[in-house]
């Protein structure tokens, strides 16, 4: 029963995922050029898969972290272009703002916060697969 419990979180934290990457695919998305591989935006059954951005998570059990367990927030942009890391680090700060607000939207009965864990931008709190009584 457990696995089922962890594919329907992820599926939630996917949504989310799906709304940022909806957000920074509209304020971005025409200004830099797609890797020549990559489809354009809508063109496949999953967003991580076409247009500029690929946002995601995967889970890390949080050894040797101020956070504790959670998921590594991933930002990536899918170009050939060099994109100045001051535009990098403020499309990651915008993603980190829209996951700040569309998390409580897929699990309002959570608490969550999205914060820098050393180099990196980590989800954690509460964490636990089932559902509150």
């Amino acid at each position: 029963m457990r696995y089922h419990k962890v594919e329907q979180w992820e599926s939630k934290l996917k949504r989310v995922f799906d709304r940022v990457d909806d957000y920074l695919e509209e304020k971005y998305g025409r200004k830099y050029p797609l890797h020549p591989a990559r489809p354009s935006r809508g063109a496949t059954s999953s967003k991580s898969h076409d247009g500029l951005f690929n946002i995601g998570a995967s889970f890390s059990a949080g050894f040797g972290s101020k956070r504790g367990p959670g998921y590594v927030v991933e930002v990536r942009m899918v170009t050939l272009t060099r994109v100045p890391q001051f535009i990098r680090d403020q499309i990651e700060q915008e993603a980190v703002e829209r996951l700040r607000e569309e998390l409580p939207k897929e699990f309002p009965d959570r608490e969550l916060k999205v914060e820098r864990d050393g180099p990196v931008y980590k989800i954690y709190g509460d964490l636990r697969f089932e559902t509150r009584s």
